[in-house]
């Protein structure tokens, strides 16, 4: 072949590959802009979900839910509030100290948040007995000091049994009842929910788009998944109680 067509051929190869470069660069240059809005979508080549950045709030009655009014003697016999709380992002939660169950897990759990967050003064922690007959104020501090639970905004709280199942229940949406053949009498559901510092119940959307509304408290990190396959949801409690945290 002659020289002239040869050079010919090279020229041609070294432009395609110019071109290729450049359009690659250019499309690396969109997908990397669209990665940082957020933007892309099912149908670009490489399909990514960018991450929730704030939690949804919890919608019933078409209104955003908020937890309700309440009052009960914490394990220092203080009287603690609903309006104590607010400034504060906290975590909920019904158990009883008696439970042969899962509620020793959930306050490893819970522990485990307050050590998280021990640096930072707006967050807290309410638990709620149902049984408030046996758990006294007396009784909850001696299981604060068995568990360490030293948090000053972690309240214990006891009062009349009535108030409290109402509270889960229509409040939280929480099953707490005093069940005769349940594991030590009652039943409750081992949910956690997070509140924001304006009392807002709020949480994460799940992989459909639905609100999470509770995280899973009966499951430790290090477990990971228990025998129903199940899985632990500390992790991404701990990763929304900073989001909330961050909030003004």
């Amino acid at each position: 072949m002659p020289t002239g067509a040869n050079n010919k051929k090279k020229y041609n190869y070294i432009w395609v590959s110019a071109v290729i470069l450049i359009f690659g660069i250019f499309a690396v240059y969109e997908m990397t802009k669209k990665l940082k809005e957020g933007d892309v979508v099912e149908n670009d080549r490489m399909s990514v979900h960018a991450p929730q950045k704030e939690l949804g709030f919890i919608v019933g009655n078409g209104q955003k839910r908020k937890v309700p009014p309440f009052a009960f003697l914490n394990q220092d016999s203080v009287m603690v509030t609903n309006q104590d709380y607010l400034g504060k992002v906290y975590v909920v939660e019904f158990f009883f100290t008696t439970c042969p169950t899962i509620c020793p897990i959930m306050t490893k759990n819970l522990v485990e948040l307050q050590d998280t967050f021990k640096d930072f003064q707006d967050f807290g922690v309410a638990s709620f007995t149902i049984n408030p007959r046996y758990d006294t104020p007396g009784v909850l501090k001696k299981y604060a000091n068995k568990y360490g639970i030293e948090n000053p905004d972690w309240h214990l709280l006891t009062g009349d049994q009535d108030a409290i199942y109402k509270l889960a229940q229509e409040g939280f949406y929480i099953v707490a009842n005093e069940v005769a053949d349940a594991p030590g009498g009652f039943e409750h559901s081992g949910m956690f929910a997070l509140v924001d510092k304006k009392g807002y119940i709020r949480s994460r959307d799940d992989e459909f788009g639905n609100p999470l509304i509770y995280y899973r408290g009966t499951i430790t990190e290090k477990q990971g998944v228990n025998a129903e396959g199940e899985a632990q949801q500390i992790t991404m409690l701990k990763e929304d109680i900073k989001k909330l945290l961050l909030e003004k």
